[in-house]
């Protein structure tokens, strides 16, 4: 019996999270825009000089998958703290800084090893690295809006490092509670990025950029989602927008079967939506994170009560819900394994 992943791969949900590709045992999955198997019954999905490299059956994959786990109905039920936050060294982030200088204040004060994150070259590329210490964070400051395989970084990261800080979007951070849960308490914080969508990397970099919004790759200094638009910084200082629906068409597909808007199974969820301009939302979740956020709270500004606050992240989950949670149910009707929404908490 092939593992459920199979299934999810089969009818296009797959996050290409990574979880499957950091977990199985004889490195039977590859991840890349979207995922692949090697099933001993399928011998067109083996690569060649791979052969012994066969799914056994473990299913391992299974129980970190996040989309055979599912979603939760009332994601902000788990909430312990809500709060508006920036690092006190923010230069060059995209909001608030919070997620950078809260690794970068782990690092300093000899808390985690290891750090799983997203560089980018100058053509907005983006590329999963290990960061080992507070000057590696400096390259990952900003959002990419692209998805790579973030957690299947872990498979390296296990090997070499004990504390491990894991960075990522809800899919992200939903397969790395579930590997922490499962497979290895190595994962000591997950930090998760509140999103509505992401995009396969050529279709933002060869489609969004150029043809949509008219600029250059090379020219972009940031991007950024918000007030109903996508919205491009320039070198030169020009700004560009279009109204989202434009871009959110060309979202990844699997992205429109996604009811996760604020990072749920994170210990801290990070954004900038409830919080005002140059500030981060924080969302603290768990135990966990409640404490690693007290160990970096020196380094932030803490704002209690900021507007527009849950009131706007809220609209925001029921816009997620409203658009994506029917496809996910449509599709769920079609798998052999139960998954779906359900009610009680995280």
């Amino acid at each position: 019996m092939p593992p459920k992943i199979a299934e999810v791969i089969e009818h296009d949900i797959c996050a290409a999270c990574g979880a499957c590709e950091a977990v199985c045992p004889i490195g039977a999955v590859t991840v890349k825009k979207a995922a692949e198997i090697r099933d001993p019954n399928d011998l067109s999905l083996y690569e060649k000089g791979a052969g012994y490299l066969v799914c056994e059956g473990c299913l391992t994959c299974s129980r970190v998958c996040p989309l055979v786990d599912g979603f939760v109905e009332n994601e902000l039920a788990n909430v312990r703290k809500f709060f508006a936050a920036r690092s006190k060294e923010n230069a060059g982030s995209q909001d608030g800084g919070v997620t950078s200088g809260i690794l970068k204040s782990l690092f300093k004060q000899g808390k985690i090893d290891c750090a799983i994150g997203i560089t980018r070259n100058e053509k907005w590329e983006p590329k999963v690295v290990l960061l080992t210490n507070a000057e590696d964070v400096e390259r990952t400051r900003g959002t990419k809006y692209t998805s790579d395989p973030v957690v299947a970084a872990l498979r390296e990261a296990f090997e070499k490092y004990d504390r491990i800080a894991v960075v990522g979007v809800p899919c992200q951070a939903h397969s790395a509670r579930l590997i922490r849960e499962n497979i290895s308490e190595k994962i000591v914080l997950i930090i998760g990025l509140l999103c509505m969508e992401s995009f396969h990397r050529d279709v933002m970099l060869e489609k969004i950029i150029p043809e949509i919004m008219k600029v250059k790759i090379e020219d972009v200094r940031k991007m950024e989602f918000t007030k109903g638009k996508f919205w491009v910084y320039t070198s030169d200082g020009e700004v560009h927008s279009v109204p989202i629906k434009d871009v959110a068409k060309y979202a990844r597909n699997p992205c429109h079967h996604c009811c996760d808007y604020t990072s749920v199974f994170a210990d801290i969820s990070v954004g900038s939506v409830g919080a005002p301009d140059g500030w981060n939302s924080v969302f603290i979740r768990t135990e966990i994170g409640e404490e690693y956020f007290d160990m970096v709270r020196e380094e932030m500004e803490i704002m209690e009560d900021p507007k527009p606050g849950l009131e706007l992240v809220r609209k925001l989950i029921d816009t997620k819900r409203k658009n994506n949670a029917e496809h996910f149910k449509e599709v769920c009707k079609e798998l052999s394994f139960e998954t779906g929404i359900r009610s009680e908490t995280v």
